[in-house]
């Protein structure tokens, strides 16, 4: 009887993932801001990992949070302008 209520629980689990992960697809992406709203700035990020470079030019906040990559937050750079 145990055996049959351990399935039936994983089972429930499984579905509402599975759910979860279909309601995902259907959520409509936040429009982007307005033209003229992104700020210009000048940063830059290295990847510790490989070395990797990124020059940031515009964003909508002026400390904006490092990009990704290769699985890590990337570091900053600081630049002598």
């Amino acid at each position: 009887m145990l055996r049959v209520l351990i399935i039936f629980l994983v089972m429930f689990a499984i579905y509402r993932v599975g759910v979860w992960g279909i309601r995902t697809f259907g959520n409509i992406p936040p429009e982007p801001p307005p033209p003229g709203e992104l700020r210009r700035i000048k940063v830059q990020y290295r990847c510790a990992l490989c070395g990797a470079e990124a020059r940031m030019t515009r964003a909508a906040t002026e400390n904006p949070a490092a990009p990704r990559h290769c699985m890590e937050e990337m570091e900053f750079v600081p630049t002598d302008d």
